[in-house]
């Protein structure tokens, strides 16, 4: 921190590999910064990720957004910390992250100090919390069972600042944590210096997602951030970017239900008060963030379980009679593959859907269209215990839609049309969430070590 009290922050993108203009980290680090962050993952892509232990960015781009950032830190002496490494953040994502910067470290000629934090928690811990009541549902997320405990391939807990601070109280310079809150990324240094957390956190939100504040918005270039003891200031380092009040405040409330505040670990973070100013043409200065801490300390649980295999096939629907009886199509066609299958596996265990795009495939049937569309893209999507039996269950739910009779059906030939050939594609495991829910516990940073190596 400099002597007048103020830290500059430097976020490299919106989340690692999405890619950033080289030039844009040049102009950032010309400003003299005391710390680069990046988010690295997300659980936007859905819970297979985290069940199967892969990353959905390939490996190839998050090096190439990694390699400079990291010869930057190093080569200034100041810190890199990344969050939710690998995608996920759970072991298998966090060590192939740490070979990752290893290789990059040994190809550039770097030494540093590397403090890794893996955010995993024993199935275990998971049920004694249960057991004693201490876990509850996040949002809309069902009670949750031993059952659904101990199904699951890696459950994860989204830590705050406290491992991240005492990683770099350790002297580390390159901080690589498991899955972290992303605010926590840029909130630990400023929190660790002892400037006030509240703004400290609400710097963090904004920063998290690189330039998605700023106008034109994107995710894929790099913003700073200079917070003190009065507020923060924001502002893109690629010129052709700005940002205003209105973008950064509507930013504030991104993925919030309450636009007034949002919740980390660490708290309650009050925006009621907040004043965004612009400070010239592309700067925005935010006051009034505060912080009331949390009365009942809780983290954030992730865990994914495995429920099947997946099939699926596309076609288009031109036909308006098809379009106008596809529910009686959908149905007639579940009732022969059911029936077709009956030696193979029970109704249960085989999930059938018709994915209607044009129609209600995003909103569901719940809303209805105005008037019917004059063609749609149909997606047969198929669920079952193993692939083979997903794959037969494609086949016969395609073969039977195609030719499905309705009333007041014309065509002789197909309902369908298939714009590839071959028509199905086995899609692999299918993993959902079964751990979605916070565990209530007296000391949140207890969960997590921190691990030292030079490398």
């Amino acid at each position: 921190m400099s002597a007048t009290g103020r830290l500059r922050l430097v976020a490299l993108n919106g989340l690692l590999g999405y890619g950033y203009p080289r030039e844009s980290l040049e102009l950032a680090l010309a400003m003299e910064p005391d710390l680069i962050g990046v988010d690295a993952g997300s659980t936007d892509p859905g819970p297979y990720y985290l069940g199967a232990g892969e990353s959905f960015v390939s490996d190839a781009q998050v090096a190439r957004d990694l390699e400079p950032a990291l010869r930057a830190a190093v080569e200034r002496g100041i810190p890199l910390v990344v969050g939710t490494a690998g995608g996920s953040g759970a072991r298998p994502h966090l060590q192939r992250f740490v070979a990752m910067v290893r290789e990059l470290a040994a190809g550039a000629g770097l030494r540093f100090r590397m403090a890794t934090i893996p955010a995993d928690v024993p199935a275990e811990a998971v049920l004694e919390a249960l057991g004693e009541r201490r876990i509850a549902p996040a949002g809309n997320a069902p009670t949750l069972t031993a059952q659904d405990v101990r199904a699951c391939t890696h459950i994860v807990a989204q830590m705050g600042t406290g491992p991240l601070a005492r990683a770099l109280d350790a002297g580390a310079q390159v901080v690589i944590a498991g899955r972290c809150c992303d605010a926590a990324i840029f909130a630990a240094e400023p929190i660790r210096r002892g400037l006030d957390p509240g703004l400290a956190l609400h710097l963090g939100k904004i920063m998290e997602c690189g330039t998605l504040c700023a106008r034109p918005a994107g995710a894929n270039d790099v913003l700073v951030g200079t917070i003190d003891a009065d507020g923060f200031e924001i502002v893109p380092a690629n010129p052709e970017r700005r940002c205003t009040p209105e973008s950064v405040a509507a930013h504030s409330l991104y993925e919030q239900p309450d636009p007034t505040r949002f919740v980390e670990p660490e708290g309650t973070v009050e925006l009621a008060d907040c004043e965004f100013e612009a400070v010239g043409e592309r700067t925005v200065r935010v006051r009034g963030s505060r912080l009331v801490p949390a009365a009942q300390p809780a983290l954030k649980l992730e865990g994914a379980r495995l429920i099947g295999q997946r099939a699926i096939t596309i076609a288009g629907v031109r036909d308006p009679g098809t379009i106008l009886h596809l529910d009686e199509i959908e149905a007639a066609v579940r009732e022969t593959v059911t029936c077709a299958l009956a030696d193979a596996l029970a109704p249960e265990q085989l999930s059938l859907r018709f994915l209607r795009y044009g129609l209600d495939g995003v909103t569901g049937p719940c809303v209805a269209p105005l008037e019917p569309p004059r063609e749609i893209g149909l997606v047969i999507d198929v669920v079952a215990p193993s692939q083979e039996l997903a794959d037969r269950a494609l086949k016969l739910a395609r073969a039977t839609a195609l030719h499905q009779h309705f009333d007041g059906r014309r065509t002789t030939a197909g309902n369908l049309a298939f714009p590839f050939s071959p028509s199905d594609f086995s899609g692999g495991p299918v993993y959902e969430f079964a751990v979605y829910h916070l565990m209530h516990i007296a000391d949140p940073d207890s969960l997590f070590a921190v691990e030292i190596e030079e490398v």
